[in-house]
């Protein structure tokens, strides 16, 4: 109940700002967005209703350039600078309804970019935790999450591939670019029963979309479906 509590203020919260520019702003992208969760990932096969309400209530057009937001809800990645994309909706729902969050979930996202993510992971757990390397998007990704009254985001400036130990252990550890090896740290941080999804193989070439669920000392890995992510950069590069 509280987690939908805490939605529901926060869509009233964006529909009266954008109410107040624009009714016809509000209606239109809330249309939008509807479409896209019916026509882009209900139907390809998301159940989980948590995620599905995620991605019904954060208002994706505000996390990406101005220039752009006509196409905020478009089946399709779009530019965000600094040579990094906002993933597909159908990709952000993919990834996080396979991490099975609780909403006491602590989960760590690897690569900020825009604040999407970090925002959709937000309405169903109550402990995110992402690191953004480049810092022009970490300073804009911070700025947008606070202007809309997002809570429960940690956002650090830093390299990814060495995770955040000073939080740890982690429920749950999403990769949102793409590298050809599992980085060591992030399994060390991971709890012993916690699931770990990224995009492994050639960082410039196709990946595969795969889960890494820890049980104890052993690790299970699941091949999802077949993707194209930007590199993972920093210390994963050097590891080549």
């Amino acid at each position: 109940m509280k987690r939908l509590s805490l939605i529901l203020t926060l869509l009233f919260s964006f529909q009266a700002s954008i109410f107040a520019q624009n009714p016809k702003e509000l209606i239109r992208y809330t249309n939008e967005r509807e479409k896209m969760v019916e026509d882009q990932i209900r139907k390809r096969g998301i159940a989980d209703e948590k995620v599905l309400l995620a991605m019904r209530t954060v208002p994706r057009h505000l996390f990406v350039p101005e220039s752009l937001r006509m196409r905020a809800y478009g089946d399709h990645p779009l530019p965000i600078g600094e040579g990094q994309t906002i993933s597909q909706p159908y990709i952000v729902a993919l990834m996080t309804e396979q991490l099975k969050l609780r909403e006491e979930s602590r989960v760590l996202e690897i690569g900020t970019g825009s604040g999407y993510q970090a925002a959709v992971l937000s309405m169903i757990t109550r402990h995110v935790y992402s690191i953004e390397i480049k810092k022009p998007l970490y300073e804009n990704a911070s700025k947008t999450l606070t202007s809309l009254g997002y809570p429960h985001i940690h956002v650090r400036h830093g390299d990814g591939y060495f995770g955040w130990d000073e939080v740890k252990p982690f429920d749950a550890i999403m990769v949102t670019a793409a590298v050809d090896h599992v980085p060591p740290p992030l399994l060390k941080q991971l709890h012993q029963s916690g699931r770990l999804i990224l995009p492994l193989g050639n960082p410039f070439s196709y990946q595969n979309l795969v889960l890494i669920s820890k049980k104890g000392n052993d690790l299970v890995t699941d091949q999802i479906c077949g993707v194209l992510f930007v590199p993972l950069t920093g210390h994963a590069m050097k590891e080549k």
